[in-house]
């Protein structure tokens, strides 16, 4: 059993490799800036899963629709926008290391400046931890704005039904309100449905389990690696505290420098307005200017770690049997089910995160997410995390048929983060696809996986 395993996960990774190759090929063959060049053009970039979606980068102008096809449907699924970090823990490992500086008489002038700036900020973290932001809010007031611009078919339709599901996470519901107010202000005769329960978890935030499960620890050597290669702390605690050997004996460099460089990474979720009415003094928007503690080359070799990270954890990473954006499997399957139920001109919106959003988009092998590599050096040539999952990043199936006395077959496009991407079966007239053909794509690649599942069961009895 264990060689008809290893055979079933070889032909899911051949699988995923063919399929971004014909997906991405278009985008592969393209020059483009470096990881290294982008991030140092946008240091926010480095921000991967702290992203202001604002930020990112500019959106194209859309294809028009094949002639004689208009919109009827689109299924999506989005990140919650910008947030504060999750724990006290997220500040405090960077707060802790000035703190014991201080009292020890280690810390320079330039480390208690920023260590008054990061208490002041910490301040204003009470009560607040993993909530929504104003940026974030806006951000979805955005998307949904520019729903209604991009597809006004669907969403200016009168009576038009919209059914909106989200996580039991408040930033989820708040996120889903703001794009539904949008909807809503557009077109008053909107039918919109709001659902949050724990019933709706099991497709919105699926737990690992099964496969998907046995192989996450698998990555895990690569990352702890890659994540000590990469992280080069001396420059910045030269600059931070002043006795180098008290550093290498008090204090957990490495630790310090990812910890620090996190907090500054999230500070882009802040409005200098929300931090003022989070009691933070007048000179705390500085904070916000905490990247540039770190050099272009510290800050890039801090994102390729963390772009590697989310690789192995969350993409189709062949340390981890290439499996994991199969954690996606039941979001996949309900997108699926529910498209087959769509007789008239509606939107399925869900609300959810970026650990569903980007396996999502590597399960679905999106544009290049499904790209398939051990060179963990050169992985960002192709596979870049900020790409995929910023604040507020979103996955929009939008699907066409044929205009009343026409004929012809339903076509599909995608956009992720409302960006055109390509999809893994062929086409002639891309972005469009025709849905038989990757509806039946995905239904085998998902059985594949289960095959895998079953043969796994079965050799565990």
């Amino acid at each position: 059993m264990l060689t008809q395993r290893t055979i079933i996960l070889s032909a899911l990774w051949m699988f995923t490799i063919l399929g971004s190759g014909l997906a991405g090929g278009k985008l592969l063959a393209q020059q483009r800036p470096t990881a290294r060049e982008e991030i140092k053009a946008n240091r926010y970039l480095a921000g991967s899963n702290y992203l202001d979606y604002d930020r990112a980068y500019g959106r194209d102008a859309l294809t028009p629709a094949p002639r004689g096809y208009e919109p009827f449907y689109m299924s999506h699924y989005g990140r919650h926008g910008s947030r504060w970090l999750l724990s006290d823990g997220d500040y405090l490992t960077a707060i802790r290391p000035l703190r014991k500086a201080r009292e020890q008489g280690k810390l320079s002038a330039k480390g208690l400046e920023v260590l008054n700036q990061l208490e002041q900020f910490f301040l204003g973290t009470r009560g607040r931890l993993g909530d929504l932001t104003t940026v974030g809010e806006r951000q979805h007031h955005g998307i949904g704005r520019r729903m209604v611009e991009h597809f006004p078919e669907i969403f200016m339709k009168k009576g038009v039904k919209i059914d909106a599901r989200s996580t039991v996470v408040i930033r989820c519901i708040l996120s889903m309100t703001a794009e539904c107010e949008e909807l809503s202000s557009a077109n008053p005769t909107a039918r919109i449905h709001n659902d949050v329960s724990e019933a709706l978890q099991w497709y919105l935030n699926a737990p690992w389990r099964g496969e998907v499960r046995r192989q996450s620890g698998k990555g895990r050597a690569v990352e702890d690696e890659y994540r000590e290669r990469w992280t080069h702390p001396e420059r910045l605690c030269s600059v931070m505290f002043t006795d180098p050997q008290w550093v290498q004996d008090s204090i957990d460099a490495g630790s310090f420098m990812r910890h620090l460089f996190e907090v500054a990474a999230n500070m882009q979720s802040h409005d200098a307005e929300l931090d003022a009415a989070a009691h933070i003094d007048s000179h705390a928007g500085e904070v916000g200017d905490l990247l540039s503690l770190f050099t272009d080359e510290e800050i890039y070799d801090q994102w390729r770690r963390v772009n590697l990270g989310w690789y192995q954890n969350y993409g189709p990473s062949p340390a981890t049997g290439s499996v994991m954006p199969f954690s996606q499997r039941h979001l996949l399957k309900n997108i699926i089910e529910t498209t087959d139920t769509v007789t008239q001109v509606q939107a399925t919106l869900r609300f959810g995160h970026e650990v569903c959003v980007m396996p999502l988009a590597c399960l679905l092998e999106l544009g290049n997410c499904g790209f398939a590599s051990d060179d963990w050096e050169r992985l960002d040539d192709t596979w870049r995390n900020y790409e995929i999952f910023p604040m507020a990043c979103n996955v929009q199936l939008i699907f066409y048929r044929p205009k009343k006395g026409k004929s012809g077959d339903v076509l599909v496009k995608a956009l992720l983060n409302e960006r055109e991407v390509s999809l893994p079966v062929a086409t002639d007239r891309y972005p469009y696809y025709r849905w038989t053909d990757l509806r039946q794509y995905y239904l085998d690649k998902l059985q594949r996986f289960d095959e895998l599942e079953r043969a796994n069961q079965s050799n565990q009895r």
